[in-house]
């Protein structure tokens, strides 16, 4: 090449060169940074040479991820060197050009930084007299760190890799240079400040040798003038994926994100007018901190004067609002404005304060909003109360020993002159409504109802008077009921003479901003008055039929699906009989929508209200719907097997359709990204939802359609696109099979057998542990629905190996978190988070231990082979040094075993036998719950092997139940679970125990009314021995009747006794001998008080 050629399209041709020449690719490295050292960095103009190296560094990259081993080697040295690169600010930049790499690799000394190559290229290649062309070393550097990052995000398969080989070159000891960061982005390089985020969100730990400086630059950059003006089509919107959630590295860096199920996206905004800095890079300089503070948090904790720096710019940030004088009487509801400073500055607050939590953000924010709110500007009141809303979550510890404080001084705010105030105020109180539920509501009922109702009146400003009904919904869904009732006049009152205000202005003027609001508010109180609402039933059903009669326009679309949600939540608050005579006409009001329901629009409101309003109606006629189903049912499976439309992009596609609303993107690499319009989502989810309430409400009436929805529904297990979809999924199985039994068992063998594999599959490749936790619950239930035989050899030996799994990843997560606890980042917050993570770890266990009850229960002794390889996780379980919560769930699964596979149980009883003796007086009450359980049913299944055993539990047993605290309500449900072992024993065991001492005690600790299943074991006992007349339990001359008579009531009164058990009918027949005896009744009702006399008339009654 001549010297007198534009070099600005030299990559280009370089990269067209090796095209079909990848053989040669540790060849084009060499070329392309030596074309990139020869570039003009300086000119600024977009498409330029920059580009094209980075697109090649990432081409270039793409073979060596399909070369193992040595294209990991190879790569290894790319990323080495590019790192090299960043940081060599003086000398020849050609000192780190890349050569062909030697294969097999050369053995290399240790060393503290990485081996550079100093060989120049081969004059054979086509470069260029340095003298003819400008370096700029900043831009350089900055495209190598950038280079870096599109390597990363362009091969998401692979982010293990990077972190293996960046993990690899930080234990090196290569440093991070903020000099090069700050330098290139004063140059108008927004790359180095993306690069910045990526690290922060994947890679935090790189940043903590200068974390104080990288964080002083982020704070510099948001508030200095740029020493160049940026390209603004060099930003557009930028999307980073990120895949998963970060775990840690060992040593200096955090390991990268593992599962690509799971994705957020973060947009960093589009420009907006700023006389010194652009708000795309003020906020994402904003984003290195947050991020910071989400994947980091303990790490940024230890630089709170950073953090505290970066809370007044937030809040100034809030203050950039604009006035307009129609705000206030506009008609629909604005979506967040995402490209301005304001909303950037809320959720950065938000993000912050749950990242950080409170201890260390609200002493640092309290101050300066409550000078805003004492500011005469109004965007500042306004921006003061929208903080005060944001940090609610992330604050809630906090804020709660101030509670009182802060709702007197907010609610003053509700009369403040400037109408956006108000509505912020109206804002703050309903989130607070939401984030401190329900103490909220129990602190604040009479100020804040009394507060929203008068800020409702604002006739003037229809924007405030909404707001305040928006915040009312939000105070009264979480409100107990008792506390909503005194006030149900006042506000019944306000909502039907604003209701009917505001639907005399629909005729009028065609508004329905706050009518929209004030249908909903209607319909939460109702929702949370329930019967209390009837009274008020026939005030506002008229009106409601009305509005979805008359409100067939496209802009009424929402008010009409409101409406309709409204009438639905008010009949089933009122229950059947009250609803009844209006059933019928709202039935033929629904079903001309639905008859409609073809020429509705893919994202018509109206769908996903129409859809939850069938299933309320549902759940209000019971049997009686099931006419309605060839109806409903259409609409519905169109809605559920809504498919998302997807579409493979490349990078610029990408970035044109990201201005459309609903798409999300996943980056595949190769500059392709796979995008996802979400737009109908929900729709489907709350479908599949509502086919789970026709299920579960109609049972055999629903068998007609179980075929086709059970074909839907499997399929969707694996619909990662939406979590509530898959929940939906799995919870329809076992109530899709009840459904089908009334066709045999041929049939409802079939369909299980179409359903098992995917469940099971579903149950090993689930990635969110809640949904998981659903699909294994819904699997338990199907095996104990389906019972003996449901499971063949491949599906037991599969199911193993993942409950194998599950338990090994238990065990290896507990081992991750304590290495956690050593961490020198390790604090109080961190360890809330380690909490959280136990929590669902063990939410997991129990669904382990469900699954095996359903397999014990179902098949006996006869799965016990299969089980032998579980036998040693489920012994590590119970070990005396494991956590209550393993030690409780391994002693429930041998309690299992004993119950369901005795007397061949006993072979295992050298593991479990003298844990669970131990585990009687174990400090946690569910440990010694879960032990007292396996005294009784060792006692009751077991057989003579466990005698012994029986024998020395007796005294153990007595003493917990005998012990100061043993009715406390931490302890309640483990010293009934003794008692009721103490009475299995003496029932089955009776060898193994003084029957004559123990009886009269026994009889003393009765009645159990908080475990319900084994007080009807204890009741039944108690029947058996009135029955056979004993003694020692009705005393000499029957003097125990009066107290037998107490306890028997009490057991009526906490529901213990209930009238489908068989007890109750036996219990019955007691009281009823002794009512035939004259003065022996008199004297036994005389000892009980009303309540115990009424619910001993509603045994007789019943049985």
């Amino acid at each position: 090449m001549g010297t007198g050629r534009s070099l600005k399209c030299q990559p280009f041709i370089l990269l067209c060169l090796f095209e079909g020449h990848r053989h040669r690719i540790p060849d084009g490295w060499c070329v392309l940074h030596s074309a990139c050292e020869n570039s003009l960095w300086d000119d600024g103009s977009p498409g330029g040479c920059r580009e094209y190296c980075e697109f090649g560094h990432v081409w270039l990259a793409e073979p060596y991820f399909n070369m193992e081993p040595r294209g990991l080697f190879l790569l290894e040295v790319v990323i080495r060197d590019l790192i090299c690169a960043v940081q060599n600010r003086s000398g020849n930049p050609s000192a780190v050009l890349l050569r062909s790499a030697p294969w097999p690799p050369e053995p290399r000394p240790p060393s503290s930084s990485p081996t550079r190559i100093t060989q120049p290229y081969s004059s054979t290649s086509p470069t260029c007299s340095p003298a003819s062309f400008r370096c700029d070393r900043a831009g350089f550097s900055s495209v190598c760190l950038y280079t870096l990052f599109l390597i990363h995000g362009h091969f998401v398969p692979y982010r293990l890799v990077w972190g293996h080989l960046v993990r690899l070159q930080l234990k090196r000891g290569l440093p991070f240079r903020p000099q090069a960061v700050n330098e290139s982005c004063y140059r108008g390089d927004d790359s180095v400040l993306k690069s910045l985020v990526e690290i922060a969100d994947t890679a935090p730990k790189y940043l903590r040798p200068n974390l104080e400086a990288t964080l002083q630059l982020s704070l510099k950059v948001r508030g200095s003038d740029p020493r160049s003006p940026i390209n603004r089509a060099a930003y557009g919107r930028w999307i980073i994926v990120k895949m998963s959630v970060p775990a840690a590295f060992e040593g200096h860096v955090v390991q990268l994100l593992l599962s690509i199920h799971v994705f957020f996206i973060i947009i960093i905004l589009q420009l907006c007018a700023d006389t010194s800095l652009s708000n795309m890079q003020r906020q994402l300089a904003l984003e290195v901190i947050v991020t910071l503070s989400e994947t980091a948090a303990a790490m940024l904790r230890k630089h709170t004067s950073i953090v505290a720096q970066s809370v007044p710019q937030m809040l100034a940030m809030m203050v950039d609002l604009e006035d307009d004088e129609e705000w206030a009487m506009a008609d629909e509801l604005e979506d967040d404005d995402f490209d301005s400073n304001a909303v950037a500055g809320e959720s950065a607050l938000d993000r912050i304060a749950c990242g950080l939590g409170g201890k260390i953000v609200l002493p640092m924010i309290k101050q300066h909003i409550m000078q805003m709110l004492q500011n005469p500007d109004w965007k500042y009141r306004h921006a003061g109360l929208m903080a005060l809303s944001a940090i609610g979550e992330g604050c809630h510890q906090q804020m709660e020993s101030i509670l009182n404080e802060i709702v007197s001084f907010v609610l003053l705010f509700c009369q403040d002159p400037h109408p956006r105030v108000r509505y912020a105020a109206c804002n703050a109180i309903g989130q607070m409504a939401t984030d401190f539920a329900p103490t909220f509501q129990k602190k604040f009922h009479d100020k804040v109802i009394s507060a929203l109702l008068q800020t409702m009146e604002d006739q003037s400003n229809p924007r405030v008077q909404a707001h305040a009904a928006a915040a009312l919904i939000n105070f009264t869904e979480d409100c107990p009921k008792s506390l909503l009732v005194p006030y149900l006049d006042n506000l019944v009152q306000h909502l039907h003479t604003i209701m009917v205000a505001k639907l005399q202005e629909l005729i009028q003027k065609g508004t329905k901003l706050v009518l929209e609001q004030v249908v909903t508010s209607i319909a939460s109180v109702a929702d949370t008055a329930e019967e209390k609402f009837v009274p008020y039933y026939d005030l506002f059903m008229p009106s409601l039929k009305h509005i979805v009669e008359n409100a067939v326009q496209k802009e009424l679309r929402l008010l009409r699906g409101k409406t309709i949600e409204c009438i639905s939540l008010i009949g089933l608050a009122v229950g059947k009989e009250k609803f009844m005579p209006d059933a019928a006409a709202v039935m033929q009001l629904l079903l001309k929508t639905q008859t409609d329901f073809n020429d509705l629009e893919d994202d018509d409101p109206q769908i996903s209200y129409m859809i939850s309003a069938w299933a309320r109606m549902c759940k209000i006629l019971g049997k009686e719907f099931q006419q309605y189903l060839p109806v409903v049912m259409g609409p519905l499976m169109k809605t559920a097997s809504i498919k998302p439309e997807v579409a493979l992009l490349d990078t610029q596609d990408m970035e044109n359709m990201s201005e459309d609303d609903g798409w999300e993107f996943v980056n595949l690499g190769d500059q392709q990204s796979f995008g996802i319009k979400t737009a109908g989502l929900e729709e489907k989810a709350t479908a599949c939802q509502m086919l789970v309430c026709y299920a579960k409400e109609l049972k055999e009436g629903f068998v007609e359609y179980t075929e086709q929805v059970v074909k839907m529904m499997v399929p969707l297990l694996k619909f990662y696109f939406h979590d509530g979809v898959r929940v939906a999924a799995a919870e329809s199985m076992p109530l899709l099979l009840e459904c089908a039994r009334v066709r045999g068992p041929e049939y409802l063998t079939q369909m299980w057998h179409f359903m098992c594999d995917a469940l099971i599959k579903a149950i090993g490749t689930e990635p969110d542990s809640d949904v998981l936790s659903e699909i294994m619950h819904s699997f338990a239930k199907c095996i104990e629905l389906m019972g003996d035989g449901c499971l063949n050899n491949e599906h037991f030996e599969e199911l193993g190996g993942i409950l194998k799994g599950k338990l090994e990843e238990h065990f290896k997560n507990q081992e991750l978190r304590q290495a956690k606890r050593q961490d020198e980042d390790y604090d109080e917050q961190v360890e809330e988070t380690l909490q959280d993570e136990d929590e669902n770890d063990v939410y997991i266990l129990t669904k382990v231990s469900d699954i095996l009850h359903s397999v014990f229960s179902s098949y006996k002794e006869k799965v016990l082979p299969w089980f032998e390889q579980l036998l040693q996780l489920i012994v590590n379980l119970i070990c005396p040094h494991r956590p209550w919560a393993d030690r409780q769930w391994g002693l429930c699964i041998f309690d299992d075993v004993v119950e369901h596979c005795s007397p061949l149980s006993f072979k295992y009883a050298e593991y479990f036998l003298q844990p669970m003796l131990q585990s009687l007086c174990d400090p946690s009450p569910e440990v010694r719950q879960a032990a007292a359980y396996g005294v009784g049913v060792m006692a009751q299944f077991g057989g003579e092997s466990y005698r012994t055993f029986c024998t020395e539990a007796i005294p153990l047993l007595v003493g917990v139940i005998q012990a100061a605290n043993s009715k406390a309500k931490e302890n309640i449900n483990a010293t009934e679970n003794c008692i009721s072992a103490v009475g299995k024993v003496m029932k089955y065991r009776p060898e193994c125990v003084n029957v004559n001492e123990i009886l009269p005690h026994w009889l003393s600790w009765l009645p159990l009314n908080e475990d319900k299943e084994e007080a009807v074991h204890t009741f039944n006992f108690l029947c058996d021995l009135i029955e056979s007349n004993n003694p020692i339990i009705l005393g000499p001359d029957n003097s125990n009747l009066p107290k037998i008579f107490s306890i028997i009531a009490d057991g009526v009164v906490s529901e213990s006794i209930k009238r489908e058990d068989g007890c109750s009918k036996r219990l019955a027949n007691v009281v009823r001998q002794v009512q035939v005896s004259g003065g022996l009744w008199t004297e036994c009702v005389s000892t009980l008080n009303e309540t115990q006399q009424k619910a001993i008339q509603d045994l007789l009654n019943a049985a």
